[in-house]
């Protein structure tokens, strides 16, 4: 079957392997749609970040090349022994996390956690994949494979917001709108922020911006976007969220908030970032960064069943597998037009 596979960095290829065999406990899937991440970039441009290179994965065993590709939807081909839960024909998507001990606790704090399609284990970049049925979802009727692959980056949006401290009436300014940055937007009005402020460069992703409700701020047309926020909001956000892991976004991030407020660091860095402590001393600021989700699946697919996280949206382009590396790798790298592009193996 064809896969994508990640060797090093800058370069990943479209590969014929052998296609997975069912396991007991586990279902064989066939892959019906696949968003490229940002992660996948992140390993593209700048990693290993995630995947095993040197020594093998702790808990997949794995090292690369690694099949790519995390947020998922499919339809179950093939049952392996014990499993009881799902039958052939059923329509999933994949919560693509693997923990010491499952989906547990704080399962992606876990010190062994990694990514399926990152870690190891056969990712949604190829034709099919045998998975656990703990990583298995049932998708609703009414939603399509489509909606089915942006469960997963949804995941991230909400529990990036439920991780904050926002609440119903505050404010937010969300730095980078990207994928995530959309899709934290989308959380935040869920969540039931007021003004949320957009804070992007992208006359494209400005558009997508002010389509899903949010107020945008170009910082091209500002001396100082700060103060330009800390204007309109009569002192500062109550929570800003940094989605683009440039530096000095994330000092902007900090000083948009007002007293006591809040930035919440989304975005995988490839590099470091400095700060000035006296942004956060003084004003007693406080920043969290989140890694993943954890426990949210359910609540993002209860959201989507009333409209959130709009596939119709946020999608902007569709492309098959053969074309996954100049059509959707290197789009999104020079196109900055591109939101969410959806691969399908079919």
């Amino acid at each position: 079957m064809k896969a994508l596979r990640w060797h090093n960095q800058k370069d990943i290829r479209l590969e014929n392997i052998e296609e997975p065999q069912v396991a007991p406990g586990k279902v064989k899937l066939k892959v019906k749609w696949c968003g490229i991440c940002g992660s996948d970039l992140h390993e593209y441009l700048g990693g290993p970040i995630f995947i095993p290179v040197d020594q093998p994965h702790p808990l997949t065993n794995e090292v690369a090349p690694v099949t790519l590709g995390h947020e998922f939807s499919g339809e179950v081909v093939e049952i392996g022994a014990g499993v009881t839960d799902y039958q052939v024909g059923d329509r999933v998507v994949v919560e693509p996390i693997f923990a010491t001990h499952g989906h547990q606790g704080a399962y992606n704090l876990d010190e062994n956690m990694g990514f399926l399609g990152l870690a190891g284990g056969g990712g949604g970049f190829s034709e099919y994949v045998s998975v656990d049925t703990e990583l298995l979802h049932k998708l609703p009727d009414e939603l399509s494979y489509e909606q089915g692959a942006l469960v997963e980056p949804s995941a991230v949006a909400l529990y990036a917001v439920r991780s904050s401290k926002i609440q119903a009436g505050d404010t937010a300014a969300v730095f980078g709108c990207g994928p995530i940055g959309l899709l934290v937007i989308e959380a935040l009005k869920a969540a039931g922020a007021t003004d949320i402020y957009a804070v992007e460069l992208s006359p494209e992703r400005q558009a997508k911006a002010e389509e899903l409700g949010a107020i945008v701020v170009n910082p091209a047309n500002y001396e100082d976007v700060v103060a330009e926020l800390v204007r309109r909001t009569n002192g500062g956000v109550d929570v800003s969220f940094e989605v683009t892991g440039v530096p000095v976004v994330l000092r902007q991030a900090i000083q948009s908030t007002t007293i006591s407020g809040e930035t919440v660091i989304v975005s995988i860095w490839e590099k470091g970032a400095e700060i000035l402590p006296n942004d956060i001393v003084i004003k007693e600021r406080t920043i969290k960064g989140i890694i993943g989700y954890r426990d949210v699946f359910p609540s993002v697919l209860n959201l989507m069943r009333k409209g959130y996280f709009s596939a119709d949206k946020l999608v902007t382009k569709k492309i098959k597998l053969d074309e996954v590396i100049e059509e959707g790798f290197q789009s999104l790298i020079s196109e900055k037009n591109q939101v969410k592009i959806l691969v399908s193996a079919e």
